[in-house]
């Protein structure tokens, strides 16, 4: 008899490369002293929460993998090589190599297609993985001992408008939770992105540099914290019902769509997140905040 597959968490995971570089992991060229504590404290006790949960494979769905036709999943059993940021390549120049769920993302990939949507599997073993993927996994499982799903983003909210996405993103969800379900493999979700999203176009001569480090203005701060007091109440409905006023007031990146993906495949929860941490990077408003399924 088989067992049923199930998603067992669901986390907001964003994705500065600042944060790796604040930890200086061995991958990563670049060394720092110190910087972004507070969100990158929040990662240490996701991962301290994680460790109570057993799970099979991480889930990503990344805003800066962006397909232009239809989402796109990873599908070689593995992808090794280097990922520069283009905006901070002082910062991040990471040796990464990462071992990838075929059998599973393929399974979702045809859920997805029997709902009539556009996909693709990305098969090109000398393809870069990008950064946005490979921050909120290193951050989330440094370790890298657990096979990975990366998923594209697709421009919906900008091509047509925030409802569209809305609704791909949720149909998105139900094929994620379907395909899982039926493999029998216990899952963590990763929406890898930030809450508020204007940042600073200058930085101080020494990136860590933590005198220099602030939200980018109040508003974004308000926006946040409503956004974060939803996700303590278990409001998911409201949330879904204000992302298009947070997106376009705070040029969010939840216009790619990871978090209505993650929020729709845990079944629009009414379980309160637990929140990890809150904190700025560059002047965004990045949350660390975990559902974990009853």
């Amino acid at each position: 008899m088989s067992t049923k597959g199930k998603i067992v968490a669901g986390c907001m995971a964003p994705h500065p490369p600042h944060l790796v570089y604040g930890e200086n992991p061995p991958q990563n060229e670049p060394k720092s002293e110190c910087g972004w504590e507070s969100v990158r404290w929040a990662y240490e006790r996701l991962r301290q929460s994680l460790e109570d949960i057993d799970y099979d494979v991480l889930l990503v769905h990344s805003p800066h993998w962006r397909t232009q036709i239809g989402t796109h999943f990873l599908g070689c059993p593995t992808f090794k090589s280097k990922s520069v940021d283009p905006i901070f390549p002082h910062l991040f120049r990471f040796n990464y190599d990462m071992k990838v769920d075929v059998d599973l993302a393929r399974a979702i990939h045809d859920k997805a297609k029997s709902k009539n949507m556009l996909v693709k599997m990305m098969e090109n073993p000398d393809f870069r993985v990008d950064y946005g993927t490979i921050v909120s996994l290193h951050m989330t499982n440094p370790a890298w001992d657990k096979p990975v799903i990366g998923i594209s983003s697709v421009g919906r909210a900008a091509y047509f408008s925030m409802d569209v996405m809305q609704e791909e993103m949720m149909k998105l969800g139900e094929a994620t939770r379907e395909a899982i379900e039926e493999s029998g493999k216990k899952c963590v979700l990763l929406a890898s992105h930030s809450l508020s999203h204007r940042h600073f176009i200058e930085e101080p001569e020494i990136p860590e540099d933590m005198s220099a480090e602030h939200i980018y203005h109040h508003g974004q701060y308000l926006w946040d914290m409503k956004m974060i007091d939803l996700m303590k109440k278990g409001d998911t409905q409201t949330i879904l019902d204000v992302m298009t006023d947070f997106t376009e007031q705070t040029i969010s990146e939840t216009d790619g769509g990871g978090m209505m993906w993650m929020l729709s495949a845990m079944g629009m929860p009414t379980y309160p997140a637990k929140i990890h941490g809150y904190g700025t990077v560059i002047g965004t408003g990045n949350v660390v905040a975990e559902w974990r399924a009853p």
